[in-house]
């Protein structure tokens, strides 16, 4: 979705447009259209001049692929969609993005983190602090500005209006179920570290918004309502947000940070992650106290700890072996419980994800 593609013209090499540059071109004017009425207001003018920035340092910056996938699904459920349309599906896209947006802010506020995108998390830039949880809430404000005015006509309008709130409900849920199953840092208790507890964590908070939430929403766009279709959707996509997640607590401690664009934080933050949970389950007594001793802190000394013993488990052939099932799992599913929704959709997706290292 993110690559070059390239042609001939004259005997000269001509680069294509990509779905990433057709998705890219619409963002300024959806900033245009969420800025301007302020602007004219002398009372508001202040604060949509900082909007702008919030909009324009939080949002573009992602791999974007939740926003590309209401697209690249409603492609696969319409065989010959029209060019307004696919513009609709790329601005409902966008929408993800500012949910996306919105959670993160929000997220990096609640982790103390320092990093995002290769860049300072936006309440870490000088004169924002706290301010950022007012902006994480305008950006979920613009969500539902941007649906008014572009959809409101359509007939789809009312089922992605209530399945963004629903969405947005599944995913805070999840969020808290992340910052109570694990005690505050410093505070070592692995009694809720359980896989049971992860994969409520991981459903709720990743897995809805990441992977149901564009399928849905180009369903409704291709006007697919009844509710076996969805759970039909539902049952394989969220096993492929479980999968993604495992996949970013792998590469928050093992990933090259110049090309994740964060700094990994799970150990210190006490997380209740896929690499402890495992790192459990593989410990003697003797490696466990070590978890205790040294998990959950910031002092570099203890990371390093943690982190030697996840080596010394191989916890990074554990990983290899756990994509491998869940790719097969996921393939499975996808052949038995697909209904009459395309399968290529799903297996588009899944590709996309497959042994990614961002």
């Amino acid at each position: 979705m993110t690559h070059e593609i390239t042609g001939i013209s004259n005997g000269k090499k001509q680069k294509m447009v990509t779905e990433l540059d057709e998705f890219d071109e619409i963002f300024p004017e959806l900033v245009s259209y969420l800025i301007s009425s302020g602007l004219k207001d002398s009372e508001t003018t202040d604060a949509c001049k900082w909007f702008k920035e919030v909009l324009e340092y939080n949002v573009p910056h992602g791999k974007k692929n939740r926003g590309m996938f209401v697209t690249m699904a409603y492609k696969f459920l319409v065989s010959d969609p029209k060019y307004e349309d696919i513009r609709l599906a790329r601005i409902l896209g966008w929408c993800i993005e500012l949910l996306q947006a919105f959670f993160l802010i929000a997220d990096d506020v609640m982790d103390d983190s320092y990093t995002r995108r290769g860049k300072p998390c936006w309440f870490r830039k000088e004169k924002v602090g706290m301010e950022a949880i007012n902006d994480s809430i305008y950006l979920e404000c613009c969500i539902y500005k941007l649906l008014k005015h572009y959809i409101k006509g359509k007939p789809y309008y009312i089922y992605i209006m209530e399945l963004f709130h629903e969405i947005t409900m599944c995913t805070v849920t999840g969020q808290c179920l992340d910052m109570t199953v694990a005690p505050p840092p410093g505070n070592i208790d692995f009694t809720n570290y359980t896989e049971e507890k992860y994969r409520a964590i991981v459903k709720w908070k990743t897995a809805f918004y990441s992977f149901y939430l564009p399928v849905a929403i180009a369903m409704y766009m291709a006007e697919i309502y009844d509710e076996s279709s969805h759970d039909c959707a539902r049952t394989i996509l969220l096993k492929m947000g479980e999968y993604f997640q495992v996949q970013d607590d792998y590469l928050d401690c093992y990933g090259d940070e110049s090309i994740v664009g964060k700094i990994g934080t799970d150990i210190q933050d006490n997380k209740c992650s896929w690499l402890v949970i495992t790192a459990l389950h593989k410990a003697n007594d003797e490696q466990i106290q070590v978890l205790k001793a040294n998990y959950g802190s910031t002092d570099t000394e203890k990371v390093a700890k943690v982190k030697q013993l996840y080596k010394d488990l191989d916890l990074e052939k554990s990983f290899k072996d756990f994509e491998e099932k869940s790719y097969q799992e996921i393939n499975t599913l996808i052949e038995n419980n697909s209904g009459h929704l395309p399968k290529e959709m799903f297996k588009s997706l899944v590709q996309k994800i497959y042994k990614r290292n961002k």
